[in-house]
């Protein structure tokens, strides 16, 4: 009996711990957070491609962050949503299910810094290079390098989840909210050194060169606006650089904190519940953040209101005029 369970491909999965009484608030508040984050994100990517004068490289990028939030979003929240209202031991996943979210969730993250290392390249270029921006900064180059920064994630994830997928199973239990590449390989009681090694590896190498070429980029940027005189040059630097930072240095405290919790047994329920803040937090803020500090979105945003206010005022008034 026990060897036909091992062989089901059904996976038992903890999701989120949520007591009774917390779960409809929880329920609510995930949900809305998740409509925010469909909403504000596809939006902007909607603005963005409608209006000609926003295709620049920066706002192309940021379609790329938006629809990789959307995308990282969506692979996590509606099967948590799912789960809250039933007992932990009637939360299960098939197995597939289970690699196609562990994948999906580690591409998310892996092209978000793929996707930020080339904003940081573009800001560079930019603020250090401005008269060869032009030139170099082409919508054909940041097609090149968007595409580079999605099939690069997707090949080393996909080795990822091979080195794991190979591997035999003797457990059908995840004691996590969501699959990952962690969970899935601790259901075999096989040899996990190349996945450990692997999987340590492709980490540092990822975050490595993203804190690394980020942290050169910036100190690049920092000694050309000091060595600068020109204020609007240093305006607009700080303005977009700031922009960027943010949604970096949100996206590293939404990845590390995870593991620093996960350290301590006494902190493990809440390293759980953390682990999901990477697929909600920052696509949720991403977009306020673009929008807010982003001089030229936020007008076209501020503008697109404004012209459905006066619609609705003549319409209004038309209406009015026709009952007289």
């Amino acid at each position: 009996m026990e060897n036909k369970t091992f062989n089901a491909d059904i996976i038992f999965i903890e999701g989120l711990k949520v007591s009774p009484k917390a779960s409809v608030p929880a329920f609510i508040l995930l949900l809305l957070i998740y409509i925010f984050i469909m909403v504000s994100n596809i939006g902007l990517v909607v603005l963005i491609s409608m209006e000609r004068s926003l295709h620049e490289p920066m706002y192309l990028l940021f379609c790329n962050m938006s629809i990789n939030d959307v995308y990282g979003a969506t692979t996590i929240i509606p099967r948590l949503l799912s789960n809250i209202f039933s007992p932990i031991t009637d939360r299960y996943i098939y197995y597939m299910d289970c690699v196609v979210q562990a994948f999906s969730s580690h591409f998310h993250a892996g092209t978000s810094h793929a996707v930020l290392m080339i904003m940081a390249f573009d800001r560079y270029v930019a603020i250090c290079n401005p008269l060869r921006y032009a030139t170099i900064m082409t919508n054909r180059m940041v097609l090149k390098l968007s595409v580079g920064a999605w099939l690069v994630a997707f090949i080393l994830v996909a080795i990822l989840i091979g080195l794991t997928i190979r591997l035999t199973r003797c457990r059908r239990i995840i004691i996590n909210p969501f699959c990952d590449n962690a969970s899935l390989f601790k259901l075999s009681c096989q040899n996990l050194l190349i996945n450990h090694i692997y999987g340590l590896g492709s980490a540092v190498v990822i975050l490595g060169s993203s804190i690394g070429s980020i942290a050169l980029t910036y100190l690049r940027i920092a000694m050309v606006c000091l060595s600068s005189k020109n204020k609007v040059l240093n305006s607009r630097a700080l303005r977009t650089c700031t922009t960027h930072l943010a949604v970096y240095i949100i996206m590293l405290v939404a990845s590390f904190t995870p593991m620093i919790m996960h350290r301590r047994p006494e902190w493990a329920d809440s390293g759980k519940v953390s682990s999901v803040l990477f697929h909600v937090i920052p696509p949720a803020l991403n977009p306020l953040i673009y929008g807010l500090q982003c001089k030229e979105l936020r007008h076209k945003i501020n503008g697109l209101f404004h012209k459905n206010k006066v619609t609705d005022a003549k319409s209004n008034m038309h209406v009015q005029s026709y009952h007289k």
